[in-house]
């Protein structure tokens, strides 16, 4: 979900801090990718097209296929990527996958339903909400990624907050992610919309969390405050209050618990055992891998693999014969 209705809200309230570029100015760059984030948009657009690539013995393939051709485009374009996988789930984030849970299992009674009565619509509709990045499409894209020579980190938990630690110490120019909780987290750069906006004709958004401070008068622990409001992964959001709503109450009163203490409480009704502050101390402290010492960067990132020669290799044999999902 990453953090509801901010991307609008920085939209509204600090434009500036939005640029919008198209993927050549990214030339040289070195960028960490949400890689989940990337592998769920192919196999939802996969789905959207009501198609589903596999390999000769059935095996599903569309995660590798987009994942390729993903990286070869980047590559083109002078692009240095890094896709950063996701460790195990927060605590903290274990009622939203609860909630995931169930809703996939709606969808899927609904799907059953729409299948007996032949609504394709319907159909489609709520096999994309079916769709879920798996254990299995992960190491797959990890192996592909190495016989490519391209660069991968495993985080010990969530891809967005490594990501940002990797800004931060100047890795990376910036995280690639549609969630906008990297800038939660701390990354000073993020980009939207990198690994599809050729194949949408959409330009690439990049935010800037300097500016986006500047615009909404915050500091960066007023901003995690804000991001907590609108409602975030890891707890809920307090009921009524919408984006318009959480701004100005920040800005007035910088941070939630001066904001409790004035909140009309037969207006707002805040969630039992808000665990506001469990989620504060996980945006500033998150659980990373140190920058410093992965060994990653040095070993790959200075290896001159061109899209060419990735091109001429037989992805045939690779991929849609299976060799690496078996591999």
């Amino acid at each position: 979900m990453g953090i509801l209705g901010l991307s609008k809200l920085i939209a509204d309230a600090a434009p500036h801090a939005i640029k919008e570029s198209e993927i050549k100015s990214y030339f040289g760059r070195k960028v960490a990718i949400d890689a989940s984030m990337s592998l769920y948009q192919f196999l939802i657009a996969v789905r959207s097209e009501g198609q589903q690539l596999v390999s000769a013995d059935g095996e599903t393939t569309s995660h590798l296929m987009g994942t390729f051709y993903r990286t070869i485009r980047l590559m083109e374009n002078g692009i240095k990527p890094v896709f950063v996988f996701d460790g195990k789930p927060p605590q903290l984030k274990s009622s939203e996958l609860e909630k995931r849970a169930e809703r996939r299992e709606e969808a899927q009674k609904e799907l059953d339903k729409a299948t007996e009565a032949g609504d394709a619509t319907l159909m489609e509709k709520f096999n994309r909400r079916l769709v879920k990045v798996e254990k299995k499409h992960t190491n797959e894209c990890k192996e592909l990624l190495k016989l490519m020579g391209v660069p991968y980190v495993e985080a010990p938990c969530e891809a967005e907050a490594q990501c940002a630690v990797l800004v931060r110490a100047g890795k990376v120019f910036a995280s690639a992610t549609e969630d906008m909780d990297a800038l939660t987290f701390g990354t000073s750069v993020l980009l939207r919309h990198l690994t599809f906006s050729e194949a949408r004709k959409m330009p690439i958004q990049e935010f800037h969390l300097d500016k986006v401070l500047e615009g909404l008068g915050m500091n960066q622990a007023e901003f995690i405050d804000l991001c907590i409001l609108l409602g975030c992964d890891y707890c809920p959001s307090i009921r009524g209050i919408g984006p318009k709503r959480a701004i100005e109450l920040l800005q007035k009163h910088r941070t939630i618990e001066n904001l409790l203490e004035k909140l009309d409480k037969s207006k707002y009704q805040i969630p039992e055992e808000w665990g506001y502050q469990e989620a504060r101390k996980l945006f500033l402290n998150p659980e990373v891998a140190d920058p410093n010492t992965l060994e990653v960067f040095n070993q790959l990132f200075e290896r001159n693999i061109s899209a060419g020669t990735l091109k001429k290799k037989n992805y045939e044999d690779l991929v849609l014969k299976g060799s690496i999902i078996h591999c």
